[in-house]
């Protein structure tokens, strides 16, 4: 042990490689019900040689390596080990803002960056970076990236990964390799004096690179940087509610908003979700999810730099327009949240404790891709589900968000539960595993198959395990990274 760490101190020097028992447990185990795992030691690189570094001397010595950049709490089980004797990577010193340029509206991050770290500096230049809904205040940009965390705007959702553009990757073998735009020149310092700005998703050459690691859970290499596409700030920015009792009642009205392009920020929250994401003790947010509407869809208008009062008041009346086709109502206030409160929570990081924590302390996500029709038979069958595990179908968080220009969508539950509670943990391990069945029986895709969910997908399509295997034997053909994750 002492060799490897004196190894590991050359590397990324002695401050920087952590060994105590504190913090080992802290790395062992997160929200999720994955077995938990101490790892050897934790070492933080200080930029892209140092991780090349410590990427060689795994395969040198067959270490398991496991990257991770996002803050505690962690909530998935990919960057807990599945082996003995491994090393984790931690990312999260790694947070400079490379590059702003407004010209392209490109931003270059590390992997170590956070929302609001990036954002008052994108605001400076008056842009902003599309996000997930409320991320925590600790959580990596290049993670919720990479893992296809969906964003709330769906209208500029042309591929899955948005807002993500070039990576470069630390590839399990030891190479260092720069995807897109950033692939295609020797030097990305000197290409960007020349306004080569790295924009292209695609390449170098005929292959999308960017694929191998997004959704792999750190099992093809490390990312350490990437360039993201940012969007202008506006400024006029207004929020409206269309509610109902029925989720039925309003996927026709979201529907026509896809179709049209219409809006900015489009998601649908049941009243447990929102008022989890609105905050307060347990007590309060039990209360205001009785106060709030069954289902509300959020849309949001946003002028720009070009008519942007026009373009808020047309919006708004035609949004109201095809609200009133589908007897439903365009409102700027609904029961049990102030408009402003609703915006300043949902479109920023969470306030602590995590939204997700604040009812009952723990909580457990199912969340899965399908389309938009589909999802109200989704939701029945989590509510069955939920009932045969006697768990409270009132307690249920459910978060609908369209992505891809609304071709598909991300359907979330939210299970929160009390972990210090031994008996409604067991019926929450019972009803996770069920309910998560269920749900692929019912045509669920699991896009991010973690834990229980990457047998599930795997054991159905032996074509596309035997491929990532042989993948995996290219990029990391010593299996040092992040083994045991997917089908690895």
């Amino acid at each position: 042990m002492n060799e490897i760490k004196e190894k590991l101190k050359e590397i990324a020097g002695g401050g920087n490689v952590i060994d105590s028992i504190e913090t080992l447990e802290a790395y062992s185990r997160d929200q999720s019900f994955v077995l938990p795992m101490k790892p050897r030691c934790v070492v933080r690189p200080k930029d892209a040689d140092e991780v090349q570094a410590i990427v060689n001397w795994a395969n040198q010595t067959q270490t398991p390596l496991v990257p991770v950049s996002s803050g505690p709490p962690h909530f998935r089980g990919d960057t807990v080990p599945s082996t003995p004797g491994a090393v984790m990577v931690d990312m999260s010193g790694m947070n400079r803002i490379v590059r702003i340029d407004r010209r392209s509206r490109t931003a270059i991050i590390e992997a170590g960056v956070t929302y609001p770290q990036l954002q008052p500096a994108l605001a400076k230049e008056g842009m902003k970076l599309s996000m997930p809904l409320t991320p925590r205040a600790n959580k990596s940009i290049v993670a919720s990236l990479l893992e296809r965390e969906p964003t709330l705007i769906p209208r500029l959702q042309w591929l899955i990964p948005e807002p993500l553009r070039n990576t470069e990757i630390i590839w399990g073998n030891g190479e260092k390799f720069r995807t897109g735009d950033a692939g295609n020149v020797k030097d990305p310092d000197e290409a960007w004096k020349h306004k080569h700005a790295p924009i292209s998703l695609g390449g170098p050459g005929q292959v999308d690179y960017w694929r191998l690691v997004s959704a792999a859970q750190g099992s093809m290499g490390i990312v350490t940087w990437v360039s993201v596409k940012c969007e202008l700030l506006p400024s006029i920015h207004k929020l409206f509610f269309v509610t109902s009792s029925k989720l039925d009642d309003l996927l026709n009205f979201t529907y026509k908003l896809l179709k049209y392009r219409f809006g900015d920020n489009l998601l649908i929250l049941n009243n447990l979700t929102l008022a989890a994401v609105l905050g307060g003790k347990p007590d309060a947010i039990k209360g205001r999810a009785m106060e709030l509407p069954a289902w509300s869809v959020l849309v949001t208008i946003a002028g720009r730099e070009r008519l942007p009062e026009e373009r808020v008041e047309f919006q708004e009346k035609d949004i109201s327009d095809i609200a009133q086709q589908f007897g439903l109502k365009l409102v700027p206030e609904i029961a049990g949240a102030r408009n402003g409160e609703v915006m300043k929570a949902v479109f920023n990081p969470s306030a602590e404790p995590y939204w997700k924590l604040g009812y009952k302390g723990g909580c457990q996500d199912i969340f899965f891709l399908t389309t938009l029709d589909k999802t109200p038979g989704f939701v029945k069958a989590m509510y069955t589900a939920a009932e045969a595990c006697q768990y409270p179908v009132s307690e249920i968080g459910v978060y609908l968000q369209p992505v891809h220009q609304g071709a598909s969508c991300h359907c979330e539950f939210h299970l929160p539960y009390n972990p210090k509670n031994a008996r409604e943990t067991a019926r929450m391990k019972e009803l996770f595993s069920k309910a998560s069945e269920e749900m692929l029986r019912q045509g669920a895709y699991y896009s991010r198959p973690y834990g229980i969910w990457a047998d599930m997908a795997y054991n159905r399509d032996a074509q596309t395990t035997s491929v990532l295997r042989k993948i995996k034997g290219i990029f990391d053909p010593n299996n040092i990274m992040n083994p045991g994750k997917l089908c690895f």
